[in-house]
C-alpha cells in the first residue's frame, strides 16, 4: 500500500473486526487518507453474508493483523495496538469489550488521547441495550420503518440504508472525526457511543418539526413524501418500468404537466387533496402510455423534478454518474467512489479489502512498531504478513 492522501492522511484507525455500520465507518475513514488496521479473528469468523473478502466492499483500503481476543496474550497485543492509534472502532454488545479487557478504561489507560468509537444497535445503556437486533429493529423503534410505505399496505423496509449505514456507520464516522479534532486540541480521548436508534431518529428530524406543526399525519401514505399526493411517487411506465416525480414547488408542477401533455387538461389544483386520486388517475395513464425511456428523455432537460428509476447496474451506466465518476472500476469490481469530494485532498481507493493478516507486518512497521516489537507481537498470537 502506497502513502494514503486524503483529509485524514497520517491518522491511525484501530478496527475490530465487525459486520454492517462498524467496516462501513472504517471504509468512509479509509477512503479519507485514514490508516485503517483491521483486527481480524483468527480463521473464518461467519460474520456477515458469505462471500469472497475480495467482494467485501466495505473492507476496501484496510491492512490486517489477526488476534484471538479471547487469549490473555491476544488482549495484551491488542492493547499494544491501541497504544499506537488514534481512534478505534468495535461492534459489539455492549459490556463485551470489558469483559475482554478492553474496554475503554483499559485502552485510554494505555493511550489518553484515543477516540473509542461504540457502534452498536441500541446504545450502550438502556433496557435494550443487551438484546440482539438488526436495522429493520432498531429502525422499527424510532418511528421511520412505521413511516415508509403506502396507504393500506405494511411499512416498507428501506433495505438496511437508514439504521446500519445512515444512522450508524456515517454517525459513527462523523464522531471519531469529532472526537479526534478535540482531541488534538485538549490531548484528551473519550468515548463516542453511536448508537442506530440515535441516529436513524436524528435522521428523521425534519418530521419532528413537521408534526408539531400540523404538517405530517402519522397515517402511512397521507403525506407529501411518503406517496400521499400525486406530485412525490413513483409511476409505472408503458414497458413495465417506473419514474420518479418530486414536483412539490408549483413551478417544477407545472413543467410536470407540460412534459405529461397534460397543461390544458383542466386537472384538479395541485394541493386540493379532494382531487388528489383524479391527478394520480390521470399521471398515472400518462405515463403508462409510454416506455420509462421515452418518458427519460422528455424531461431530461426540464426542471420537472422527473427521473427514471434505475436499477443498480443502470445507475452505473447513467451518464451524469459516468461524468461525475460515481462509481469506479477499482479491484476488479465496479463500486462506489469515496464521497464526499475534496477540491484539494481527494479520498481515494487505496486498495481491496484485505485477506486476514494482509499486509499486517508493513502496516505494524508503518505505526512505528520497531522489528523486534513486531517479533513480540507476533509471539503473543498476533498474524500478520508482509
Amino acid at each position: 500500500m502506497s502513502k494514503k492522501a486524503g483529509p485524514l492522511a497520517g491518522i491511525k484507525v484501530l478496527e475490530f473486526e465487525a459486520i454492517g455500520p462498524g467496516p462501513f465507518c472504517g471504509m468512509m475513514l479509509a477512503d479519507m487518507g485514514a490508516d485503517v488496521l483491521v483486527v481480524d479473528r483468527p480463521g473464518e469468523s461467519g460474520l456477515g453474508i458469505a462471500r469472497g473478502r475480495k467482494y467485501d466492499v466495505m473492507l476496501r483500503g484496510r491492512r490486517s493483523v489477526t488476534l484471538d481476543l479471547k487469549s490473555p496474550d491476544g488482549v495484551a497485543a491488542a492493547i499494544r495496538l491501541a497504544t499506537k492509534a488514534d481512534a478505534i472502532i468495535e461492534g459489539f454488545r455492549p459490556g463485551v469489550m470489558e469483559r475482554l479487557g478492553l474496554g475503554p478504561d483499559a485502552l485510554l489507560a494505555a493511550n489518553p488521547k484515543l477516540v473509542y468509537g461504540r457502534m452498536t444497535g441500541w446504545g450502550q445503556e438502556g433496557p435494550m441495550a443487551p438484546r440482539a437486533g438488526h436495522d429493520i429493529n432498531y429502525i422499527a423503534l424510532t418511528g421511520v420503518l412505521h413511516a415508509i410505505g403506502r396507504k393500506g399496505e405494511a411499512p416498507v423496509p428501506p433495505l438496511n440504508l437508514v439504521g446500519d449505514f445512515g444512522g450508524g456507520g456515517m454517525f459513527l464516522a462523523f464522531g471519531i472525526a469529532c472526537g479526534i479534532i478535540e482531541a488534538q486540541r485538549s490531548g484528551q480521548g473519550q468515548v463516542v457511543d453511536a448508537a442506530m436508534v440515535d441516529g436513524a431518529s436524528m435522521l428523521a428530524a425534519m418530521f419532528s418539526g413537521m408534526m408539531a406543526s400540523g404538517h405530517w399525519s402519522e397515517a402511512r401514505g397521507e403525506n407529501i413524501l411518503d406517496t400521499g399526493c400525486p406530485w412525490y411517487d413513483t409511476y409505472e411506465t408503458g414497458d413495465g418500468k417506473h419514474m420518479s416525480v418530486g414536483a412539490i414547488e408549483p413551478k417544477f408542477y407545472a413543467e410536470l404537466l407540460v412534459g405529461l401533455g397534460l397543461a390544458d387538461a383542466g386537472l384538479p389544483k395541485q394541493n386540493e387533496r379532494a382531487g388528489w386520486p383524479e391527478l394520480r388517475t390521470r399521471i398515472g395513464a400518462a405515463f403508462k402510455s409510454k416506455s420509462r425511456d421515452h418518458w427519460a428523455q422528455v424531461f431530461a432537460g426540464a426542471d420537472a423534478c422527473v427521473a427514471p428509476v434505475l436499477t443498480f447496474s443502470e445507475a452505473r451506466e447513467f451518464a451524469h454518474n459516468k461524468v461525475r465518476g460515481t462509481f469506479v472500476d477499482a479491484h476488479g469490481m465496479t463500486q462506489p467512489a469515496p464521497a464526499p469530494r475534496f477540491s484539494r485532498t481527494p479520498g481515494a481507493i487505496s486498495s481491496a479489502a484485505p485477506e486476514r493478516g494482509q499486509n499486517g507486518r508493513q502496516a505494524l512497521a508503518d505505526w512505528g512498531f520497531a522489528p523486534e516489537q513486531v517479533a513480540h507481537l507476533e509471539k503473543l498470537g498476533l498474524g500478520c504478513a508482509t
